[in-house]
């Protein structure tokens, strides 16, 4: 078992994730800040798209494509026979909810540095493989292979704690994620896609539910601040020193 620091050190590492949760949707309120977050946007666009795709894999379906745009914005094509609605409802939320998931993953993999290593590498070579297999866009393609890239060289090139670091702030900015897409969540309606309109997540939930999209919303947000609260407590709830 690998230890990567007191409990001491643990408590400052879980201030400097809040803090810098904190930071990050501060730096959203400024239209400079958007620019300094904006490689996180496109990782979080790329959690979201591949919730979608993922989820209909699980549930016996086909994952089309996934194209990615400059702009930040992203749409997933996949199918799914089982479940009827529900099975596309849960397709929906997929990915919604895929950014809070993996976020809540990558916070957990950073209590061990064998665990932070791996997620790291398991990370960057499905990165690698979304681009061969799913992405259609330029744009993705090239982003999405610059960040596999970077986070392969994180896992091989860099000390244990950087690693450890690396993987929950990615974390953290995964789930945080969800509360800037706030106005998606909550509107409903039509939504911007590379300058086209679809209907958003939440919308589709409630076609195939019934209950109306606020609901929906509401219910994605209560999950992801769940996932964040209980991945946090995990991983700096005890008092053995592992982060």
């Amino acid at each position: 078992m690998s230890y990567l620091q007191d409990s001491s050190s643990s408590k400052m590492g879980l201030i400097g994730l809040i803090a810098a949760a904190i930071a990050t949707v501060l730096l959203w309120q400024f239209s400079w800040g958007n620019y300094i977050l904006y490689p996180f946007s496109i990782l979080a666009t790329w959690f979201h798209e591949m919730g979608h795709g993922l989820t209909a894999i699980l549930l016996g379906g086909d994952f089309h494509k996934l194209m990615l745009f400059s702009d930040g914005s992203g749409v997933a094509s996949s199918s799914v026979s089982f479940g009827g609605r529900l099975g596309r409802a849960l397709v929906s939320m997929g990915g919604p909810l895929g950014p809070a998931v993996a976020g809540g993953i990558f916070i957990l993999s950073g209590r061990r540095a064998k665990t932070a290593h791996w997620c790291l590498m398991v990370l960057g070579c499905v990165m690698l493989l979304s681009v061969f297999l799913w992405i259609r866009t330029w744009f993705g393609a090239i982003a999405i292979s610059l960040w596999g890239f970077l986070i392969l060289f994180l896992a091989f090139e860099t000390p244990k704690k950087i690693q450890a670091f690396a993987i929950q702030f990615m974390g953290m900015q995964a789930i945080v994620s969800t509360y800037h897409q706030k106005d998606y969540l909550f509107g409903g309606g039509a939504v911007n896609i590379n300058g086209g309109h679809l209907v958003s997540d939440t919308g589709k939930l409630a076609e195939y539910l019934f209950l109306p999209h606020w609901f929906w919303a509401a219910v994605i947000m209560v999950i992801s601040a769940s996932i964040f609260w209980f991945s946090l407590k995990i991983t700096y709830g005890s008092d053995d020193g592992e982060i």
